[in-house]
């Protein structure tokens, strides 16, 4: 019989005829199998051959259908092993060493959970001491697609925790588990799927995403994609010119100015581009002769952060997005001429940094060969964005478009079962804390029915940004209070707050020790039912009372650090004009100077808040936005 290592086959795809035994990628050696749960094991074949499939004593067959497919399901058992699995068909045999019986976590969403542990705080430490075999890791490969995939996009495998294993794996997951593999003396299986930048609505399934109606056109798109990809990028372009309008090209009367160097304009050191998403121009300029103009040519402008339209001389060459892809057009002849021509590059930044970047050369070849630089860039400011405003994407990128992570990297999971689902996104769409408060339900929801379990763990977003001295309606306030009231509503979805971890100017973190340690507690609550609080103090009540407006908090008693008053708290009026107020302790209340003009109370609603609010569990308080009763 001949043996075939099961992680090699894992990559291979399915074929039609003489089809080798393969095993769906999520199994391979050194997994962990969750425990109390049926186990299904599932794979391809030869269609109409038999599977057999052995596991601790137990033994089923399958056929596999005209496709090739087939599954058994083992039945469930408590945690322990190691176990051998053996599964064979036509002489075929694969052998699963060193499984495991536990609880297995899917950690998912975008750089913040991506963040590997090299990068993170005392990871000098952290990654040499390691060596945990009752964790174990998986790491899902990126990959993006149009359509929901089988296999992942390179071969991969179920790790034991150690040095070489755990450098690259998602931080916060591994801290995470290897808190919840110490408490239970069980093992621990860790599935890390995330793309840095991504949207939530790059991991819900096209089934889920289609009955949100702004949504259906994306999908028309994709599918239109999938038909005439050309056809669909001329489509996409077209509906960005539109939404553009007027701002599609920089005003007669810009104020033009050098650009100073290759990175984020937030990054120019002008305080007026420090926080700004909008829209921006870029131009530059070179002079052909007659015989240089006259053929086709190429120019490449590197990455754009987030979408651009490429002109020459007011005719578009180009027009993409994603913030990580180099930009790399066709020229067409006539498009060029004699003298001075003009290359504008309007800049659509949906949020983070925005602009032209990266150190990659700018050049523009023509047809002879010919490689001229273009340098001397120029920049003019235009219009911000609107809260909440969102320019057409394109629903096919991978990391920026619409379902196709998802379709890439939760599909090829299938329905393997888990103890539920951690989750660290929400950068991405913060300027639409609205849109995130139908999308956040709809993922959960979504992956729930998908794997058939129910604790969900999110994390609340970190402190960045500039400090505020004033108040404003801050989007990454607003997007955090909607992450409070997605956990606030179910009971099955614990929220690890990082308001108070962060770091001003860096949007990735190092501290993800303490996230993932307080993404253990709501994991032990929700999940495993332990009476541990794992909730910082979260509003229930704001009330006027005879000494002033009291703000009544659960999961205390409350305690201020460093004493004297609670900080951060604004009282605003009917006009949404907000004036920041101290509070005294209570027990369970916080009171708040008496205003009869107050209709709302907001609470750390800046992107970078002081927080000096805990419980006895050294877990801070979360912002909110509530009115007064």
């Amino acid at each position: 019989m001949k043996i075939v290592p099961a992680i090699l086959l894992a990559a291979l795809p399915a074929a039609a005829h003489a089809a080798p035994l393969v095993l769906d990628p999520v199994y391979s050696s050194h997994a962990v199998l969750q425990r109390g749960r049926e186990i299904p094991v599932s794979g391809t074949a030869e269609p109409g051959s038999t599977v057999s499939v052995t596991f601790d004593g137990e033994a089923h067959t399958a056929k596999a259908d005209s496709k090739g497919r087939w599954q058994v399901s083992l039945s469930s058992r408590e945690a322990g092993g190691p176990y051998v699995m053996n599964v064979s068909s036509n002489g075929e045999e694969q052998r699963l060493d060193d499984l495991m019986v536990g609880d297995v976590w899917l950690c998912s969403g975008q750089s913040n959970m991506e963040f590997a542990v090299r990068y993170a705080t005392n990871a000098a430490f952290e990654v040499p001491y390691s060596n945990r075999p009752m964790l174990r890791l998986l790491n899902v490969p990126r990959q993006s697609s149009t359509k929901p995939q089988q296999r992942f996009s390179a071969a991969t495998g179920w790790q034991r925790s150690a040095p070489e294993s755990v450098a690259d794996f998602s931080a916060v997951c591994y801290f995470m588990g290897r808190e919840l593999q110490a408490q239970q003396k069980i093992a621990v299986g860790l599935i890390a799927a995330s793309w840095g930048g991504s949207p939530i609505e790059e991991w819900i399934s096209r089934d889920a995403l289609q009955t949100v109606p702004r949504y259906r056109a994306d999908l028309a798109l994709m599918d239109e994609y999938a038909r005439d990809a050309g056809i669909a990028a001329s489509s996409w372009a077209k509906l960005l010119q539109q939404w553009l309008g007027g701002d599609a090209t920089a005003p007669a009367k810009a104020a033009w100015r050098t650009v100073p160097n290759k990175q984020m304009w937030e990054q120019w050191g002008d305080a007026s581009l420090a926080t700004f998403d909008g829209i921006g121009y870029y131009r530059a300029r070179v002079k052909l002769t007659a015989a240089q103009a006259a053929k086709s040519a190429r120019i490449v402008i590197g990455a754009v952060d987030d979408i651009d339209v490429t002109r020459i001389n007011g005719k578009i060459v180009g027009a993409d997005q994603g913030w990580q892809k180099k930009r790399d057009y066709e020229v067409p002849a006539g498009a060029l001429k004699a003298g001075e021509n003009i290359i504008d590059v309007t800049v659509v930044d949906t949020g983070g940094g925005g602009g032209l970047v990266g150190d990659a050369a700018r050049t523009l070849t023509l047809g002879n060969g010919t490689v001229l630089p273009l340098s001397d860039w120029t920049f003019a400011k235009g219009r911000p964005f609107k809260n909440g405003e969102a320019p057409p994407s394109v629903p096919w990128t991978g990391g920026a478009g619409r379902t196709t992570l998802f379709n890439g990297m939760i599909a090829p999971l299938g329905g393997y079962p888990l103890k539920g689902f951690a989750w660290y996104q929400g950068e991405a769409n913060a300027g639409d804390a609205k849109g995130y408060a139908e999308l956040m339900p709809l993922l959960i929801a979504d992956w729930r029915k998908r794997f058939e379990t129910s604790p969900f763990l999110m994390v609340q977003l970190a402190n960045f940004g500039p400090l505020a001295s004033t108040p404003s309606n801050d989007s990454w306030g607003q997007l955090r209070d909607v992450q409070r009231r997605v956990a606030d509503a179910d009971p099955k979805v614990g929220m690890a707050s990082a308001v108070d971890i962060g770091q001003v100017t860096d949007i990735h973190p190092t501290n993800k020790q303490d996230v993932g340690k307080r993404l253990a507690l709501a994991a032990r609550h929700i999940a495993l039912g332990e009476a541990v609080e794992d909730r910082g103090p979260a509003p229930i009540s704001v009330t006027r009372t005879a000494k002033g407006i009291a703000v009544r908090f659960a999961h205390g008693p409350l305690k201020l650090v460093g004493g004297g008053s609670a900080i951060g708290f604004e009282l605003c009026d009917a006009a949404s004009i907000c004036r920041f107020v101290n509070g005294d302790l209570g027990e369970d209340t916080i009171l708040l100077p008496a205003d009869a003009s107050a209709r709302t109370v907001r609470y750390l609603w800046q992107a970078s808040p002081i927080v000096n609010l805990y419980n006895n569990a050294e877990l801070p308080a979360t912002g909110f936005s509530m009115p007064i009763e």
